[in-house]
């Protein structure tokens, strides 16, 4: 039984935080200890990394769960409370779910369509490798402050950019990586940005205040990243400069090729911008390239199946593979539907598993309030925030909670040495927000990766902005510049 008096919790935007004072810092460090322990023993010693098969990263997940209800039970916790947690992180990506779906369907019906086969042949001729990953970088992040979405301009600009740079030959981790940075930096700066809203909300600033003071650190940022990807895509070789007069003629020859195919993707664009719901733009994408499909892929689809109208569900349920005369682009010119997206949705399903059962047992407070007790300075208690929202987003799988439960832990600590709460809000998304997406089992980690077809391992180094924000931010409050203090002056 537990008792409550040894047992508490606050709500911040729909997340219950469960403090459990029965429960010691090393017994919340045991699941994560024993979580990653296996995660790298199947990394470094199980060859093809698959100790439990094609699932074992959600295996390893569940296994950590029922680790962390182990110490849960012997600390006085009830199964009650666990499941209760547990149930209130699945319904929190509930949502995600159904537009990770979606963006399964998206892929397969904009492939039978000719709209991502469009945006290769028109880009293949705009993009060349020597701009390729700098341009994407720049595409990305226009989109995504536009969106406040880096989700969605994965899902949208981000496949195009990735068909677009294979066929040029350029490392797909190097092209996700350039997205991906692209993505979190408007996801950062865009005022529609859930998580922009959140980071305020947790410290106790305004929205405004905290884009203009978080500019301060990630203007610089994406400025080197873009040098880097500038310096890349002048150095690499690539093999796609002598072969794309032969991949336009492949293209050209399979697909109905027509800048009326555009009209889909603007479509779901222009609903984005009109802050339309995410799963009605996603849908009518799916709805409308369905339609073209009919219309200017009449061949293809009878190519695929014996009905049209059977091609086309095919393509947004399950394989859809279109064959041409050139290798490069038949492994490109295929999607697996909503069927292609189920192991990231298992992933994110337990993932939500094991951070429910370590909020409910009260780990993740007691981790958190660890670290703040280290911190005596005031790099100190930056460094402390930056370790808890990485060990947040690698715990608890979920980059909401990475902001929401730093946010209420460290809010007073940072009032007491006189700091603006927006020095709080930036470091939250700093840290929080941005090095999700470098979690394979996080969820913006296992999205990204499903979306866009590259593995989080071969994006990991590419997604410059996104793992050189942290140190941006420490280093600010290394040398004091620009640490704002409550009386409105700079430390």
């Amino acid at each position: 039984m537990s008792d409550d008096n040894n047992i508490s919790e606050f709500k911040a935007k729909d997340q219950n935080i469960v403090d459990n004072k029965e429960l010691n810092f090393l017994e919340a460090l045991i699941p994560v200890i024993i979580l990653m322990g296996m995660l790298a023993y199947n990394i470094f010693f199980v060859e093809g990394q698959e100790w439990f098969g094609t699932y074992t990263n959600q295996i390893i997940l569940l296994l950590g769960g029922l680790v962390a209800a182990i110490v849960g039970i012997f600390n006085k916790v009830t199964l009650g409370r666990m499941l209760t947690e547990v149930l209130e992180n699945l319904k929190s990506v509930f949502i995600p779910i159904v537009i990770l779906l979606l963006v399964g369907a998206l892929a397969g019906t904009w492939l039978v369509s000719g709209v991502i086969p469009a945006m290769v042949y028109y880009g293949l001729q705009v993009l060349s490798p020597e701009i390729f990953l700098p341009a994407s970088v720049i595409i990305a992040a226009i989109i995504s402050i536009a969106t406040g979405s880096s989700w969605t301009t994965s899902a949208t600009v981000g496949i195009a950019l990735v068909g677009i740079g294979t066929a040029l030959g350029v490392h797909p981790g190097m092209i996700a990586g350039a997205v991906i940075s692209g993505a979190y930096f408007g996801d950062k700066m865009s005022p529609l940005s859930d998580t922009t809203n959140l980071a305020p909300a947790m410290a106790g600033t305004d929205l405004f205040t905290h884009i203009r003071y978080m500019a301060l650190t990630t203007v610089p940022t994406i400025i080197i990243t873009i040098i880097v990807f500038a310096i890349l895509s002048a150095t690499i070789e690539t093999s796609g400069n002598a072969d794309i007069s032969d991949l336009l003629g492949s293209i050209d020859e399979t697909f109905n090729i027509s800048p009326w195919l555009f009209l889909v993707p603007g479509a779901v664009i222009a609903l984005i911008l009109m802050k339309t719901k995410p799963l009605i733009a996603l849908g009518v994408g799916v709805v409308l390239a369905g339609v073209f499909a009919y219309i200017f892929q009449s061949e293809i689809l009878t190519t695929v199946s014996e009905s049209k109208t059977g091609a086309l569900i095919n393509a947004i349920f399950t394989d859809t593979s279109i064959v041409t005369d050139n290798d490069k682009l038949n492994d490109l010119f295929s999607s697996g539907g909503m069927k292609g997206m189920l192991w990231t949705i298992f992933l994110i399903i337990c993932a939500m598993i094991f951070g429910g059962i370590m909020d409910g047992i009260g780990a993740l407070s007691r981790i958190t309030k660890a670290l703040l007790s280290i911190a005596t300075s005031i790099l100190g208690l930056f460094a402390a925030t930056v370790a808890s929202c990485l060990g947040l987003n690698i715990i608890a799988s979920d980059q909401y909670l990475a902001i929401v439960i730093p946010g209420k832990m460290f809010k007073k600590a940072y009032e007491d040495r006189g700091l603006a709460p927006e020095n709080l809000s930036r470091t939250l998304e700093d840290s929080g927000t941005v090095t999700s997406v470098l979690i394979p089992w996080n969820t913006c980690g296992a999205y990204q990766s499903g979306v866009l077809g590259v593995g989080v391992g071969e994006y990991f180094i590419y997604a410059i902005f996104n793992w050189l924000s942290p140190f941006t931010t420490l280093l600010f409050a290394a040398f004091r510049i620009k640490i704002k203090q409550i009386s409105g002056k700079l430390a």
